[in-house]
C-alpha cells in the first residue's frame, strides 16, 4: 500500500510549511541538541508533535545531504483543480506558467521558488512524461509550494485552448533566432507563459498555439540557458511589465 505522507526536510521548507498550511504537517522530527527557536514556537503555538531524535537516527529516516537537523511528515501535496486555477489567475491577474516535459526535479523546484518569489504566478504541469512535486521538488523550492498555485493535467492543450478562450495570450520561450528579444517585445496581459523541456523545448502541438516566440539574447558563448533559469529571467520581466501597468 503507498504511503499518504511525504517528508519535508531543512528549515525553510519545514518552517514555511508550518506556517502557511499548518493542518498538512503530521509530526516536526528535530535534532537532539539543535536550536531552532522559529520553529520550534511556531510547532508549540500550533499544537504539532515533536519529536527529538539523534543524528543517526534522524539522517536514516531521509538520508539526504542537507537535512538541517529539521524533517517533518506532511500530507501529500495538494494540487488545485486546473479550471479553479485558471479562473483564479483571471480574475486575480496572475500570469499562468506551463510547464511542457520539465523532467529535473531541481529545475522544477527551483521554478516553483522563482514563482513565490516573483509573486502573481500560477503553475501547470503535465502528469506524464514530467517531474512531478516530490520530496525533492519541494525541499529544492524551499516552502515557494505554499505560494503558487499548481494544477497537473493529463494534457497541457486543452488547458492552454481554455486559459486562450477566457482571453490569455501565449508567450512561448524559444532559443531560435526567430523569437522577439524578451526585453522589447511587448507583452499583452493576461498572460500565460510556455516552457519547454530541458531538451527539446515546446513540442510542436504547443507551439501552434502560441501568439509570440520570445527568447533571451546571448551574446557570450554558444551555450544555452537551463530552463529554471530562462525561468527566472521571464519571470522577472513579466513582474516588471505587469508592476508598470498597474502604475
Amino acid at each position: 500500500m503507498a504511503k499518504n505522507y511525504i517528508y519535508l526536510y531543512g528549515k525553510n521548507s519545514v518552517g514555511e510549511r508550518i506556517k502557511a498550511d499548518p493542518a498538512s504537517v503530521r509530526t516536526v522530527y528535530l535534532r537532539e541538541g539543535l536550536a531552532v527557536p522559529s520553529i520550534e514556537k511556531d510547532i508549540a503555538r500550533r499544537g504539532i508533535p515533536c519529536e527529538r531524535l539523534p543524528a543517526p537516527v534522524l539522517d536514516k529516516m531521509r538520508p539526504q545531504k542537507d537535512l538541517q537537523g529539521v524533517v517533518a511528515k506532511v500530507d501529500h501535496f495538494g494540487h488545485v483543480d486546473c479550471d479553479d486555477l485558471i479562473s483564479d489567475a483571471l480574475e486575480r491577474n496572475r500570469t499562468l506558467i506551463f510547464l511542457d516535459r520539465v523532467n529535473d526535479p531541481h529545475n522544477l523546484g527551483v521554478i516553483i521558488r522563482v514563482a513565490a518569489c516573483f509573486g502573481g504566478f500560477s503553475l501547470i504541469i503535465p502528469s506524464r512524461e514530467a517531474c512531478q512535486i516530490n520530496e525533492t521538488v519541494l525541499h529544492v523550492a524551499s516552502g515557494g509550494e505554499n505560494y503558487v498555485p499548481i494544477a497537473s493535467v493529463n494534457n497541457l492543450v486543452p488547458a492552454m485552448d481554455q486559459a486562450k478562450a477566457l482571453g490569455f495570450w501565449m508567450v512561448g520561450a524559444v532559443v531560435n533566432d526567430e523569437g522577439e528579444d524578451i526585453a522589447s517585445v511587448s507583452l499583452p496581459f493576461p498572460l500565460g507563459l510556455v516552457l519547454g523541456s530541458e531538451g527539446s523545448g515546446i513540442r510542436k502541438g504547443l507551439q501552434k498555439r502560441l501568439d509570440i516566440e520570445a527568447r533571451i539574447p546571448m551574446r557570450g558563448a554558444p551555450l544555452s540557458f537551463n530552463v529554471s533559469i530562462a525561468c527566472g529571467i521571464f519571470c522577472h520581466e513579466i513582474a516588471k511589465r505587469k508592476g508598470n501597468s498597474e502604475g
